[in-house]
């Protein structure tokens, strides 16, 4: 691969290009004249021109006619060489673009349009060409259904009853949204998440734009130890050993608090630091909760709730893609939610953008009956990957230990309902159809009539008659 890209060498992209318009249709989505030497420029903005406007590609007598440059034709080129060429052009593209954005970058930073001058550093390093094709679907249907089931729906939320509804459980690279009002729970939520995944072995953060670090770790003893919160101190020597000796079987945890109006970047920037200074990989992601945040791909009013919601919805489920993280996050419900025993999509706070970029989206329902039969309800309001839209789930939750468990094993039994006709059909009495001699008890039918006034009823009418 060439390190110096001057003109002598950008001339000589031009000509092959010119040779070999297959290389060139290839690149053509990365063709840029500005990232040419100024003697180059006209003659990439002619073939350019010429291509769009003619739907194909000048001849060097043309190209010398229009721009003075004359460009030779190179009769050492094969079609091996063609890969080399792509390759080097490409690099070449990347090189230019990121001078170019860091030219431009000096005027942005004086004037403190910090947001831009990444959004042009980030385009200019993933300039790329596309190399993936895509599945090819007649080809190995087998392989392609076993990895869609291998790498799908395979993280249990540690609740069985939703984990049936969702087709196995939570996939990487999605964005899980538990909605509630104030003080309905969202917190306990994704710290129990947290709590089932570190005991599965998964390594993750509970990041929290609200809560102290050291409350939220104090919940976490009590739900890890199923110990009251109450009793947390009192019992301090055999929370530290119950800790200790669960850190022994369970993946990494780690809780972060972050100020309120934080960005993706400042996630992003902790979780590679974290990754730097401890070498593990985070598994999930559990951020609480997603209206505290801000976009960063633009400059958004914190009150204009619809757009600042959607930026940051969308940033929040490519972070989940680009880092292959289980993603749980939460949202406020409005007040139109008080008091409704049903959820939709208007009750979420901000709007239906953030529900739109959702894969899965949950209502918590709780109240004060629920509380003292300790129980909590969830709502699908929205799955992408299910049919479970609508039904609710009954969870079980200890107030002393903050735990919430599926301890309901009548929900998780789908099997279809009986319907009417089998309730009433006879009982099946063992008749073989080929059986010649068969002989088989049929109950006999009793009608006990015990109902005094029936009885006298029924002896007047047989008097009378």
């Amino acid at each position: 691969m060439l390190n110096d890209y001057n003109s002598e060498v950008q001339k000589f992209f031009l000509e092959m290009f010119l040779q070999d318009a297959e290389s060139f249709v290839r690149v053509h989505n990365i063709f840029n004249p500005e990232n040419f030497d100024r003697t180059i420029k006209p003659v990439a903005e002619f073939i350019q021109e010429h291509l769009k406007q003619y739907d194909s590609l000048p001849t060097l007598e043309m190209i010398q006619a229009a721009t003075n440059v004359k460009l030779n034709k190179n009769e050492d080129f094969n079609q091996e060489n063609s890969q080399w060429l792509i390759d080097s052009f490409e690099s070449f593209t990347k090189q230019k673009e990121l001078e170019r954005a860091i030219v431009k970058s000096y005027d942005l930073l004086e004037k403190g349009d910090y947001a831009l001058v990444e959004k042009l550093i980030k385009d200019a390093v993933q300039i790329s060409l596309m190399k993936d094709l895509g599945t090819d679907y007649f080809d190995d249907p087998r392989a392609r259904l076993m990895k869609l089931k291998n790498s799908n729906g395979q993280n249990s939320t540690g609740w069985p009853t939703l984990d049936r509804l969702l087709y196995g459980g939570f996939n990487r690279g999605e964005l899980q949204i538990f909605a509630g009002g104030s003080g309905s729970g969202k917190s306990l939520f994704m710290q129990n998440l947290s709590v089932n995944w570190a005991k599965a072995g998964l390594n993750g953060v509970y990041l929290s734009l609200e809560l102290d670090e050291g409350l939220c770790c104090m919940r976490i003893d009590s739900m890890m130890t199923e110990t009251a919160s109450k009793q947390i101190f009192k019992q301090i020597d055999e929370v530290e050993m119950k800790v200790k000796m669960l850190q022994k079987k369970s993946g990494a945890l780690w809780v972060k608090y972050m100020p309120a109006q934080s960005t993706v970047n400042d996630i992003r920037a902790y979780l590679k630091e974290l990754q730097i200074k401890t070498g593990k990989r985070v598994d999930f992601l559990c951020i609480d909760y997603l209206d505290l945040l801000m976009p960063v791909s633009a400059k958004v009013s914190p009150n204009d709730l619809f757009v600042k919601d959607k930026y940051v919805s969308e940033e929040l489920r490519n972070l989940a893609k680009e880092l292959n993280v289980l993603f749980v996050t939460a949202s406020q419900l409005n007040r139109a939610a008080v008091e409704e025993i049903e959820f939709d999509h208007s009750h979420i706070s901000g709007g239906i953008s953030k529900i739109n970029t959702a894969d899965n989206v949950f209502g918590i329902f709780t109240s004060r009956a629920l509380r003292e039969r300790g129980k909590y309800n969830l709502q699908l309001m929205k799955t992408r990957s299910s049919s479970g839209v609508g039904q609710k789930v009954e969870l079980d939750f200890d107030v002393e230990s903050l735990r919430i468990t599926d301890n309901n094993e009548q929900q998780g039994d789908f099997r279809p309902k009986q319907t009417i006709y089998d309730s009433i059909k006879k009982p099946d009495i063992g008749i073989d159809p080929d059986a010649e001699d068969q002989h088989f008890d049929v109950p006999k039918v009793k009608a006990d009539v015990q109902s005094a006034k029936l009885a006298q009823l029924l002896g007047k009418i047989k008097a009378g008659s």
